[in-house]
């Protein structure tokens, strides 16, 4: 059938009621979000974002309330979309952005694609990889993994992707959201180690909409984060380690989810699976630690300096 492309939904939006159907590529993917309060009676009060990119460049997609249930767990990052009877609408302007993996991409900023069960009734097709043809265009996900010893030169806010073998998993704990609050956030500590230093990476790692994922991370796994934020506290303690925080689009993989995902063929990712072929299990078992509590950043050694 006819197709549109992101540059020309952009830039005839507003003087059209209908839409030709989209061919596009996920390449990002946020946590689910649940919306819901006590006094507005909604069924499915959900709501997730996707970044999708075709030829023309990339743009925000919204999955609106029971859709969400149908079709969160089948868009995964890299798979391709054919989109019919969907919404355009003026994005909206608070929403978290994640950093593309290719600076050149261009972004459509100023609207984005609403996915609904009526008004319209969105259609919704997966396009399997291997039906997916080169003359289409559509672009290929990218990362930016840095290896630990890279680590150390990025600033704050940085966003990247690590791989790393776990070396420790802490207990799951909570954070409140705001003070007062009902509402709290779940996460959990873990080092994993690449081999290019002697430090670890240090990862706050809340619970993404991967609780199968979450739950099951523990040492000598695998560990593969995207969107990962650099954090340092240069203000309260200069000397206090880096550490890396999830963001709203991370995603997290473990030893048996990595199959078929689009960061396989990454060179780093690649120079990793190297180096584990060549360390003993036994030796690396050793070191492994799971569990407790674990405070982080350290309190100073002394009350004087605290």
């Amino acid at each position: 059938s006819k197709l549109t492309n992101l540059g020309h939904l952009e830039m005839t939006w507003r003087s059209r009621v209908r839409f030709h159907p989209l061919l596009v590529r996920i390449l990002h993917k946020s946590r689910l979000r649940y919306y819901g309060k006590p006094e507005k009676k909604m069924d499915m009060p959900y709501q997730a974002y996707f970044e999708v990119a075709d030829g023309s460049g990339m743009m925000s997609m919204v999955l609106w309330n029971s859709l969400c249930p149908e079709w969160y767990n089948s868009m995964k990052v890299g798979t391709v979309l054919l989109l019919d009877k969907y919404a355009i609408k003026s994005s909206y302007p608070f929403k978290t952005q994640p950093t593309p993996g290719d600076s050149q991409m261009k972004r459509f900023a100023t609207i984005e694609i609403n996915l609904n069960v009526r008004d319209p009734p969105t259609e919704i097709s997966i396009i399997p990889e291997e039906m997916v043809k080169p003359e289409w265009g559509l672009p290929e996900v990218k990362y930016r993994f840095i290896t630990r010893s890279e680590l150390d030169d990025l600033p704050h806010n940085h966003s990247c992707d690590i791989i790393g073998l776990v070396t420790f998993v802490g207990r799951a704990e909570r954070a409140r959201k705001r003070e007062h609050s009902e509402d709290f956030w779940l996460y959990r500590w873990a080092h994993a180690i690449d081999g290019t230093s002697d430090q670890p990476f240090i990862l706050e790692l809340f619970a993404t909409s991967q609780p199968d994922v979450f739950e099951h991370i523990h040492p000598m796994t695998y560990l593969v984060c995207t969107q990962m934020r650099v954090v340092r506290d240069l203000t309260e303690n200069p000397s206090s380690p880096v550490y890396l925080t999830t963001s709203n689009e991370s995603q997290i993989f473990i030893t048996g989810w990595h199959k078929g995902q689009p960061y396989t063929k990454d060179a780093k990712v690649k120079n990793f699976i190297q180096w584990t072929k060549s360390q003993s299990e036994a030796d690396q078992i050793k070191k492994t630690v799971i569990g407790g509590y674990y405070p982080f950043p350290r309190p100073p050694d002394s009350f004087l300096k605290y």
